[in-house]
């Protein structure tokens, strides 16, 4: 009977802070530099004169990449470690950054065609949706698998806020990096992130510990090795040893198997909603505060509409998600909710003041979502099972991204009342479905 009385303790001491802030630092530089690419893309597809449904359909391939690739990195982190898919990850982000900046560079230069530019463009963000994609389950495996049930939700808004903090960060630096006197300009973000790419995986190289298995008869990672030198202790070896037992007989997951099924569809139609709301919101900056005519200009006020956002997202998965202990229905339901709500708002703004309210309201409301359906779909399957489940969040994630920002922004060019009308109803949607089909926090965290 004592024996199942202290299995929860490792599970909470077990991640350090170190460790933990170098998870952290892995999904901020990540989410820094992506978002201070949001904040100056439409400004440069102006000034490349390519309508904006070109702009948001260059990111398509690179999601397309992400949901194939996700799910194969996270299987592949369960037997080489959580530290090398990371590593990986970071590898493609700064790949994807560098070249996507030079490519950009020439084609601002006049040195290429806006179709060339464009094309160029696409093929070099791929290699983040092909390489980059690694990198999110394995932070989110690692910190799953080593937390009790009841506090899932708590610790993996934690580490979705180190996105959230890089969305804040992104685009509050982003116009400080646009370096007219380096010939760099509108540019000069891309570069800039790169090379801070390449120190947070040198940090990562350095103050991580390997966690790559060691005896190839087990066949599985142990990516739980406790104590800042590296050594394992005595109880989370064992937690390892049962772990990597556990994943030797665990099957493969699937989408849409009915434990995940109302997690996973929840996820996807509130995932498409965010993805249209991100896409189009840069472009209505624009054309809300007519900077049509001075794109340059532009990457401030967008800048600060995603700062805005990103501060709430920070709000909910710092304050209200522990403040609150909510659990994944909780979360899930009151976030899509509100960021329907938000989401109404910024279709109707036409100043900065209310396009920042409407974008944060919204940003607020995804900020409860994403943790929601994240924990949610963790605690709907097995311990051993964790590294799967990531990649099929961050693959279900991807998803949204493939096609939903280009069409949102063709709506909105069309008529912004259509589009907006569309991300209220996936919303209302998501809040439907979720009421009848997610299961109750109560059953969910249980501990078993």
């Amino acid at each position: 009977m004592n024996h199942s009385l202290p299995k929860p303790a490792p599970d909470v001491t077990a991640i350090s802070q170190g460790r933990m802030a170098l998870l952290f630092t892995v999904m901020l530089v990540t989410a820094a530099g992506n978002t201070a690419m949001q904040s100056v893309m439409p400004s440069i597809g102006t000034a490349l004169q390519v309508e904006d449904f070109w702009i948001s359909l260059a990111y398509s391939w690179s999601a397309l990449l992400w949901v194939v690739c996700a799910p194969v990195w996270a299987r592949r982190s369960d037997r080489r470690g959580r530290k090398a898919m990371m590593a990986l990850g970071l590898v493609g982000f700064v790949l994807s950054m560098g070249l996507c900046g030079l490519v950009l560079l020439a084609g601002l230069a006049g040195w290429l065609g806006a179709l060339a530019t464009l094309i160029l463009f696409a093929a070099a963000r791929s290699l983040y949706g092909l390489f980059g994609s690694a990198a999110p389950p394995a932070v989110q495996a690692y910190v799953a698998s080593r937390t009790p049930r009841s506090e899932r939700t708590q610790a993996l808004s934690l580490i979705a806020s180190s996105f959230g903090l890089g969305t804040v960060i992104g685009p509050a630096l982003a116009p400080l990096m646009v370096l007219p006197f380096l010939g760099l300009g509108l540019v000069g973000p891309f570069i800039a992130f790169a090379l801070i790419g390449i120190l947070a995986l040198a940090v990562l190289r350095l103050r991580l510990p390997n966690d790559e298995p060691q005896f190839a008869a087990r066949g599985q990672v142990q990516p739980y090795t406790s104590g800042s030198g590296g050594a394992p202790e005595g109880p989370s070896a064992h937690e390892e040893q049962d772990e990597s037992n556990a994943q030797a007989t665990a099957g493969n997951l699937r989408w849409f198997e009915p434990r995940l099924r109302a997690w996973v569809t929840a996820a996807l139609i509130g995932g498409h909603a965010q993805a249209m709301v991100m896409g189009i919101t840069g472009f209505l900056v624009l054309d809300r505060l007519d900077l049509r005519e001075t794109p340059a200009q532009g990457a401030g006020p967008v800048g600060i509409v995603l700062m805005c956002g990103a501060i709430a997202t920070l709000l909910a998965q710092w304050g209200l998600i522990p403040r609150f202990k909510m659990g994944p229905r909780a979360a899930t339901l009151s976030g899509i909710l509100t960021a329907g709500a938000g989401s109404a708002l910024l279709g109707a703004a036409g100043d900065l003041h209310t396009i920042a309210l409407g974008y944060a309201i919204a940003s607020l409301g995804f900020g409860l979502f994403r943790p929601g359906t994240t924990s949610g779909t963790s605690l709907a399957v097995t311990r051993a099972e964790q590294g799967q489940a990531s990649g099929i969040v961050a693959s279900v994630a991807g998803a949204s991204f493939i096609y939903a920002p280009a069409v949102g922004v063709w709506l909105y060019n069309f008529d912004a009342r259509i589009a907006f009308a569309l991300i209220v109803a996936l919303c209302l949607a998501v809040a439907l479905l979720g009421w009848r089909g997610l299961a109750a926090d109560s059953v969910l965290t249980n501990e078993l």
